[in-house]
């Protein structure tokens, strides 16, 4: 069907899953299924901060935060994964290429310093509890909001750019179900090294530098927790953290995954590859906001007044 743009550098190919194409039918529930929660969890999320004035206290505001940025990694997958799930189209334009590669990987970065930021609440919440809301104003909260936005469209700006002026000499075939950089810089014939720097510098300012800073606001909450002499007070503070690890975990156990198996599971089947690809992207916007649903009671109950809106 996509002979001819074999030949073609303004398109590219996109990969499924080798050699399961014959049980793609039974990937399409699943897959519709995943963006179905990922939507209307999120988006269920954000309707019930906005709607309960209780709910706009820092925590809450940074979990609106994050589930904006996973609608933005669903939104941005979605068409070419179902694509090819739904109809085989895994054909892409270049220029759509570099489209939803800048998409990914903005909203990928403000997903992570998201992250970054709600483990600094926890931090402050646990450190200073009387003096939280006088630190997190929401003045600050909306600079740390809008910081994070600039901060991801402006490291992306350049690649796409960087990108466009390389040629391109024939070989197109991607190896992922969506555009990513770390796949596109693999395809030009010409000096790809201010790509590959620029893209290095991205990583390690952002996912390397956010996780080590995350580690440490849990350092330092560990430390506070532990001068607590009362276990009860003990328990209380370490509860409330106990839905922020669970995103950290669910946004990062999969991410090195994915590296570990690049990496050093040379001979591992390239579905597999994909397939952790996949989740690595796919599955943090579908169990964050079931996670702050089940561990968090003022969600809980904005969801239920949400549905079930008390009779005046």
């Amino acid at each position: 069907m996509f002979n001819s743009s074999k030949f073609n550098p303004k398109y590219f190919l996109l990969t499924g899953l080798p050699g399961l194409e014959a049980l793609y039918p039974w990937f399409i529930f699943p897959f519709c299924s995943i963006y179905l929660v990922a939507f209307v969890g999120n988006s269920l999320v954000l309707a019930v901060i906005r709607k309960n004035t209780i709910l706009h206290q820092p925590m809450y505001l940074f979990l609106a935060m994050l589930a904006f940025a996973e609608l933005g990694v669903s939104a941005s997958t979605m068409p070419t994964v179902l694509g090819i799930f739904l109809f085989g189209a895994n054909e892409i334009c270049f220029e759509a290429c570099l489209l939803q590669m800048f998409s990914i990987h903005s909203f990928s970065i403000m997903e992570s310093g998201v992250l970054l930021a709600m483990s600094v609440d926890r931090f402050v919440a646990i450190y200073k509890p009387l003096r939280y809301n006088a630190i997190l104003t929401r003045s600050r909260i909306a600079a740390a909001g809008a910081t994070l936005g600039l901060k991801s469209v402006i490291l992306m700006f350049p690649l796409p750019f960087l990108l466009k002026r390389l040629p391109f000499c024939g070989h197109n075939v991607l190896s992922h179900s969506y555009c990513l950089h770390s796949d596109l810089i693999q395809l030009p014939c010409g000096d790809t090294r201010p790509n590959s720097i620029l893209g290095l510098c991205i990583v390690t300012s952002t996912f390397g530098l956010d996780s080590l800073l995350i580690v440490l606001s849990y350092v330092l909450i560990l430390y506070t927790v532990l001068g607590i002499t009362s276990g009860e007070g003990r328990r209380k503070a370490l509860n409330t953290c106990v839905s922020h690890i669970c995103a950290v975990l669910v946004y990062y156990v999969p991410m090195i995954s994915v590296a570990l198996v690049h990496r050093f599971v040379k001979h591992a089947a390239p579905a597999i590859r994909l397939l952790l690809a996949n989740v690595y992207l796919l599955v943090p916007p579908v169990l964050n906001p079931i996670i702050y649903s089940v561990k968090t009671k003022q969600i809980r109950q904005g969801l239920i007044q949400l549905f079930l809106p008390r009779k005046q």
